[in-house]
Order: structure tokens, then sequence, then C-alpha cells
């Protein structure tokens, strides 16, 4: 049990609980809900990255499906780049039909399997 002046010592050190601001998905555009919320390293961490942006859960697994991490550290490193892969076009169009909360489990391209 904590006595009262350790309780409000410990109130001052957290602070107020803070809103948490909208995040748009760089990728599809969409409000990503906190249980969506995914980081992507722009750079894979194995290949020295240490940048994050927030993506929709769907939208960071449909990445990594298409795209070995040597693709997104060479030329597919930012949300631009991305967007103009024809693959991730496609996806894109696909997926801002669906509702901001929306998730489907990914598999591998083939092309990533061999």
């Amino acid at each position: 049990m904590l006595g009262k002046i350790r309780k409000k010592m410990i109130a001052a050190e957290i602070g107020p609980i803070k809103q948490v601001e909208t995040v748009v998905c760089p990728i599809c555009e969409r409000v990503i809900p906190k249980p969506q919320m995914d980081a992507h390293h722009l750079i894979p961490k194995s290949k020295g990255g240490k940048s994050t942006e927030y993506l929709h859960r769907i939208c960071h697994r449909q990445i990594h499906a298409l795209f070995n991490e040597t693709e997104l550290a060479r030329k597919l490193n930012t949300a631009e780049s991305l967007k103009e892969h024809p693959d991730m076009q496609r996806f894109i169009a696909w997926v801002k039909t669906k509702p901001d909360s929306f998730y489907q489990r990914t598999s591998k391209s083939d092309r990533i399997k061999k």
C-alpha cells in the first residue's frame, strides 16, 4: 500500500495523460486506429536504418510480403517510393475501399519465397 505523499510523487512524475493525436498512414492515407499501428523502419535495421514511421498493420505487412530488405534499403526507403511501385499501387487502391480498422493476413509473394 502506498502512502498519500508517495502517490502524489508518482502522479507528478507521470504527468497528465495526453490525448493521442490522429495518425494518418503515409501509404494508404487513412487514419490508423491505435491497435492497427505498426512502426516501420524505412531502411531495415539489418541494413543500418534507425528512423521509423507509423503505418497501418496491413500496409506494413504488405510491404514486407512484396519486398526483401535489400530492395527496401536501396530503392524503396521512403513512403513516396513505396507508393509509386505498381504492386503497392494495386494494393493501395484495394485497401482504400476498406474501413480504417480492416485487417487481413498477408502472405509472402512468390518472388520473395524463392
